[in-house]
Parts: structure tokens; sequence; C-alpha cells
């Protein structure tokens, strides 16, 4: 199933991918926003956060790990979070909320997910895998028909998009959503790290092998999917650095080198020079910036690559061990 992690990364810890998702959501029917009521007796402890502080002397960045498809009782948030928030003039995402938000956004998306040279889902599909897809999709009434203008990566995207929302996530729910509504509402500052259109192209350029691969991988177990969503969910969740990691990054970094280096580290490397700026230019001011988990994970994560260019970094996490000040250690 390593493969179909690779998926939940490219679902769960790229802010971008899940972004998409949302957008086409929103398009299709708005909505309700996040809340953060108080929660009942019952509730489950707050999530516990993958927060960062960098700081250069004068001013800070807080670097924080969203996880894009969250449920009621992930909330309220980590006072941690809240802190954050508070200190920060501006609030930065991958991409720009307004971005996000955009009607056309669902177009571009769907335009993405086709094939630029006339192919279709089964010319690229092994005859197997095709028939073995068709064999699922009769026994839900539907057919490959549907999906013939669709690359692989968006199948796959559609069948995760339909377990989660059967385990009960939702992606109006995820933490990059609910910190959008927040800084709107507080009067905040926006901005993103990348374009929309950047993000699409990520999407549409990972190898065409490997987006088979893992779709083959789904079909093959489908029935894991949920187990797996649960376990990265859960890591998420108790901020265990060294379980997400491996549950993640380490497997993508190994089974699928040329998609890790294109959604993870090409786009660090381009982030972390405009995060220095944030500390670096005439402007001052705290900033908090959401980015997907994955790219703040191990010796190629944004938060490692600050720490070597000599800025201070401490883990803000008042529910964790004070060992714990550090990402994963590289190996």
């Amino acid at each position: 199933m390593r493969r179909l992690k690779l998926l939940c990364l490219s679902l769960f810890a790229v802010a971008g991918l899940m972004s998409v998702a949302v957008a086409v959501e929103q398009a299709r029917s708005p909505a309700a926003p996040v809340t953060a009521s108080p929660a009942p007796a019952s509730a489950k402890a707050p999530p516990v956060p993958l927060l960062w502080k960098v700081s250069d002397g004068d001013n800070a960045v807080y670097l924080l790990g969203s996880f894009h498809l969250l449920k009621q009782d992930d909330y309220p948030v980590s006072p941690d979070i809240e802190q954050a928030l508070a200190a920060s003039d501006k609030v930065v995402f991958e991409v720009p909320p307004e971005e996000m938000l955009d009607p056309a956004m669902a177009q571009k998306f769907l335009a993405a997910a086709g094939y630029a040279d006339g192919r279709t889902l089964s010319q690229v599909l092994p005859a197997a895998l095709r028939e073995k897809f068709n064999r699922i999709l009769a026994q839900r009434g539907a057919s490959i028909a549907q999906f013939e203008s669709y690359e692989p990566w968006f199948v796959n995207l559609s069948l995760l998009m339909g377990v989660s929302q059967q385990m009960g996530f939702r992606s109006d729910q995820g933490l990059d959503q609910y910190l959008m509504q927040q800084a709107a509402a507080k009067g905040k500052a926006t901005g993103g790290l990348e374009s929309i259109d950047l993000q699409l192209k990520v999407l549409d350029s990972t190898p065409m092998n490997e987006q088979v691969m893992a779709l083959k991988e789904f079909l093959d177990k489908p029935s894991d999917m949920p187990g797996m969503l649960s376990d990265l969910h859960g890591a998420w969740r108790d901020g265990d650095l060294a379980r997400l990691d491996s549950l993640t990054r380490e497997d993508m970094r190994e089974k699928t080198p040329q998609t890790y280096r294109i959604i993870n580290v090409e786009r660090n490397d381009a982030w972390v020079p405009q995060i220095q700026q944030m500390l670096d230019g005439a402007s001052k001011g705290d900033t908090l910036v959401v980015v997907g988990a994955l790219h703040l994970l191990g010796d190629d994560g944004v938060v490692e690559k600050l720490r070597a260019k000599g800025y201070t970094v401490q883990r803000v996490c008042s529910a964790c061990a004070p060992v714990s000040d550090a990402s994963v250690p590289a190996k």
C-alpha cells in the first residue's frame, strides 16, 4: 500500500492538492463555516499542533503543519495555534485565499485532470487493471466511461474523497480552511507562497507510471483505505513527528522519488527564500505560515532548511515533552 500512502500525501500533506478539491466542492455547494464552538464534555483534547517558531532576533515566523480533511471533534484547536494567530500580523497559506475561492478554479482543476494528448484512462491503464476498475464501478452502478477523460491522479483523488467523506472527514473543516476564516474575521492580512496555477501544474506533472501504480494499489486493497486514513489522521492529531514521517515522507522519498521531488523538495526550496524575506525584510511583524504537514518534516523539510540557515527554531507545543523541539532527525 506504499503508493496508496503516496496518494494520501498528495491529498493530506500537500495543501495545494486538497485546496483544489476544496475549491471544486465549494464551487458546487458552498460549505458552512468552520466553527470552533465550545467542545462538549465528552470531546477529545485538541490535536497536538505541528507548530514551530522561527526567529532572527527582531521578528518571527510561525510554521504550522495542516491536515486538510478533519472532523468536528478536531476542534477547538490548540491554544498554541490561537496564540500564534493572535501574535501574527499576517497569515500566509500555500495559495492565497482569494485564489482558492475563485469560482473559475473548478474548471481549471478539471482541465488539469484531462489528457493534453487526447488519450483516455482506458488507454493508459493495463488491461487487467482496467477490467478490475470497471468491475468495481459496475457494482456501484457506474462504469469506466465516466472517468475516461481523467488522469489516474484525479481518479485516485475522487476515490479517496469518497472514502474520507464516508468516514466523516470534511474538507471544509480542514485546518487551513478554519484559519482562513479566522484570519478574515480578525482582519488579518493574508497571502500565498505560490499560485493555484503552479499547484495544478504540480498535480499534472507527476509521472504517469506512478499515477497508475497508485490506482492499482487502491483497487487491489480498497478495504485498507479507512485504516490508513485513520493512521495518518491519528499521527497528525497526536503531533507524532516520527510516526507521521514514517507513514508518509520516508516511504514517498524511497518509492516514488520523482514525485517526491516535484511535490515536496522543489516547492520547499521555492518557499524558503520567501520565508527568509518575512524574517529579514524591511517590513517587520510576525507571520503565521500554514502549509501541508509533509513540508515541515525531515532533513529536506522547511523547518530544517531554515535551521540550517542559522535561524533560531523552536517547536511550540505546550502539550509536548521538552525534548520535542526539533523536527524529525535526518536519516
